[in-house]
C-alpha cells in the first residue's frame, strides 16, 4: 500500500480510538444514616455517570482540580440538618485528588463544590 493512502487511513483510525480522560474520579455522599451516593466523574471530555458532568468538569475546570477553591452557586438551601460527607477521589491532569468535607444537607454540598456533588 503506497504511504500516501496508508498515512491518511491511519489518521483515520486513530480519530475512532476513544479519549483517554484528563481527569477521571469518584465522588461519593454519605450521610449519617449510612446511604450513599456514589458517582463517577470524567473531564476532558466530560462523562462518567455524574448527572451533570460538564457543569461539575466547569467548576474544577475554574478551581484547576482544587476542592477547596470551587466556585460557589447562589442557591437558596432549606434551613434543615441533614448531615453528609463528601469525598472525592481520583486524578487531575496527572496531579492526585483526594478531598473530604462535611455539609449541612444536600444542597448545600451541590451550591458549595459548584455543582461537583449535585448528583
Amino acid at each position: 500500500m503506497p504511504v500516501s493512502t496508508l498515512l491518511p487511513a491511519m489518521a483515520t483510525l486513530l480519530a475512532l480510538v476513544p479519549a483517554h480522560p484528563e481527569a477521571s474520579m469518584t465522588l461519593s455522599l454519605r450521610g449519617d444514616e449510612g446511604t450513599a451516593a456514589v458517582v463517577t466523574l470524567e473531564c476532558d471530555p466530560a462523562g462518567g455517570n455524574h448527572p451533570h458532568a460538564a457543569r461539575a468538569c466547569a467548576a474544577l475546570e475554574e478551581a484547576d482540580g482544587d476542592f477547596a477553591n470551587l466556585p460557589k452557586q447562589q442557591t437558596l438551601c432549606p434551613l434543615i440538618y441533614d448531615p453528609v460527607t463528601a469525598t472525592a477521589s481520583g486524578s487531575w491532569h496527572g496531579r492526585p485528588v483526594m478531598a473530604h468535607r462535611e455539609y449541612p444537607n444536600r444542597c448545600a454540598a451541590n451550591a458549595d463544590s459548584g455543582g461537583v456533588f449535585g448528583f
